[in-house]
Parts: C-alpha cells; sequence; structure tokens
C-alpha cells in the first residue's frame, strides 16, 4: 500500500497531537478526561527540539509539522540534500540516521532527537573526501549534479549494511535514488572502487 506524503503528514501531525496530550498529563496540568478535550497544538504553534547533525548539535524552534528535509535546508542551511519529487520516490533527499539511509522528505524534524543525522556536508571529516566522494568524481558519476549528494548518502548506507558490492547488488540496493541524466553506469563503478576503501565500522559511526 502506498501513502500519499500528504497522509503520512496528517498522521503524523495527529501522533504528535497524541504525544502532546500525555506530556501534559505527565506534568500533572490535566487530568485525562480534560487532556482528551484540549486543543491540539495550533497551526504555526513551534516546539523546541535538539538535533545531532553531522556530529553538532542544534537547537531548533520548529513547527511540528517540518521534515527532516525541510529542518535541515530552510533552518541549518545544509543545501545539499535536495529537494527532489517530495514524495520518497527519488532518493534526491537521502540522508543517514544512525548510519541507516532515509528519505528525509518523509521524517519529521521533531521525531529525530536523540538520533545522529549525517548530511552530505558531513561526509567529509577534516577536509578529507570520503572515498564515496572522491570515487564519483574520479569516475564522473554524476551530469547535472542534483541527484549526486543523495546518491552518495544512499551508497554510504548501502556500504555500512555490509552486502556484496557485486554490479546486480549495486544496482537493486541503489534503485530508490533515480539519476535523470542516466549516469548509471558510472556510479555503479564508483560504488565499487569506494567499496574496497570504506571502513564499515567507521561508516555505521555515521
Amino acid at each position: 500500500m502506498t501513502v500519499s506524503r500528504r497522509a503520512l503528514l496528517v498522521l503524523s501531525s495527529a501522533a504528535l497531537a497524541v504525544i502532546t496530550v500525555a506530556r501534559r498529563i505527565g506534568r500533572g496540568r490535566l487530568g485525562f478526561s480534560e487532556a482528551l478535550a484540549a486543543e491540539p497544538p495550533a497551526a504555526g504553534e513551534t516546539m523546541d527540539i535538539t538535533l545531532l547533525v553531522n556530529r553538532a548539535s542544534h537547537t531548533l524552534s520548529l513547527d511540528p509539522r517540518t521534515t527532516l528535509l525541510d529542518a535541515l535546508r530552510d533552518h541549518l542551511a545544509l543545501t545539499g540534500t535536495k529537494k527532489g519529487c517530495d514524495l520518497g520516490q527519488c532518493g534526491a533527499c537521502t540522508v543517514l540516521l544512525d548510519g541507516k539511509r532515509v528519505n528525509s522528505c518523509l521524517m519529521l524534524a521533531v521525531a529525530q532527537q536523540g538520533r545522529r543525522i549525517t548530511t552530505i556536508e558531513g561526509l567529509a571529516v577534516g577536509g578529507r573526501l570520503h572515498p564515496l566522494q572522491a570515487a564519483f568524481i574520479a569516475h564522473d558519476g554524476f551530469q547535472c549534479g542534483y541527484c549526486t549528494p543523495g546518491q552518495i548518502m544512499s551508497a554510504a548506507g548501502f556500504l555500512a549494511e555490509g552486502r556484496p558490492p557485486t554490479d546486480e547488488t549495486i544496482r537493486e540496493q541503489m534503485s530508490g535514488n533515480i539519476c535523470r541524466c542516466g549516469a548509471y553506469t558510472n556510479i555503479v563503478a564508483a560504488i565499487k572502487e569506494a567499496a574496497a576503501k570504506v571502513d564499515q565500522n567507521a561508516a555505521l559511526q555515521l
């Protein structure tokens, strides 16, 4: 079953309303029946959250419906993560959460507190390119470059999973990332080269 982005955000907003009610009860501000009758957070109401992004802590005041993608781009100026289809179908917005690849356009920012978030800006360490970044350059794994950050982040998550980096496996595991320029052959070659240089244990810590 395919869930639309609108439906996902509606359901997530409802879940946040339940959390808000639970917090009111827990703080002793309202009884159970009063809490159920209380209004959910109004449109425009913000929440203070702290996100751990690229090994740095950031405190933000966000509308609880803000996606992780929009928080990264609009509030932290990390524009390497791209907004493509905004439906979780193209992979341009891929980031890592606790070392695992996700579509940030489908994640609510307020639900990611306490998790390690890594974007393309945080992949290089100490001014040195990550092996995947270097391999994409060496193999010309891009044309317009718009999908490249998502491709690289998805590949980083794939390699951290420890799957065999064969042509077939790479194509299957990267199928959620669309390259409209059609640079797939070069992308596969880049990932195969980088696979021999990526420390899996280090990748899991991203």
